[in-house]
């Protein structure tokens, strides 16, 4: 008897188990065809990368959207990737991901997406910008080049919306 009834608790725990909804990240279309990452984004209200900096005159760091392409992601593991501005002269903007819950296609260079997160302004050390440039497979004349810290915008994105 003891036995049936181990046997249909098993039973009933392993169904359950299965039944459940997975907790891996949706990457379904979100908006337009768009792909995301972490939490749902959609486009509405994004400030486009140039205007960010305007929007941080007074403050150091900001709960925002920003929208922008990409120009390089993190080849180990997909990370982190950097933003630019579609106007020149506006540096590029390093983008991490909330708790380290999700990457980034290695191969997304070139997108445009919308970040939903904080935005930082902050000084990124020697060290830092060496281990970055690590992952983006620099050579080591370009990592040994690296000798002085950096003050940049950073972000911390919740979510990513792959737009194209």
């Amino acid at each position: 008897m003891l036995k049936s009834l181990l046997s249909y608790f098993c039973a009933a725990v392993l169904f359950t188990a299965c039944s459940q909804k997975s907790s891996a990240p949706d990457h379904t279309n979100a908006a337009k065809g768009g792909k995301h990452f972490g939490t749902a984004v959609t486009a509405n209200n994004a400030v486009p990368y140039d205007k960010v900096m305007a929007k941080m005159a007074n403050a150091d760091s900001l709960n925002m959207k920003v929208t922008g392409k990409v120009m390089e992601v993190c080849q180990k593991k997909g990370c982190w990737m950097t933003l630019v501005s579609d106007k020149p002269g506006y540096p590029e903007m390093r983008v991490t991901f909330k708790d380290y819950a999700f990457f980034m296609p290695k191969d997304l260079s070139g997108k445009r997406v919308v970040v939903d997160g904080f935005a930082r302004v902050e000084t990124t050390s020697v060290d830092m910008l060496r281990h970055f440039a690590e992952d983006a497979k620099k050579s080591p004349q370009e990592i040994a080049a690296i000798t002085e810290p950096k003050r940049e915008v950073s972000f911390e994105a919740a979510g990513v919306l792959i737009l194209d």
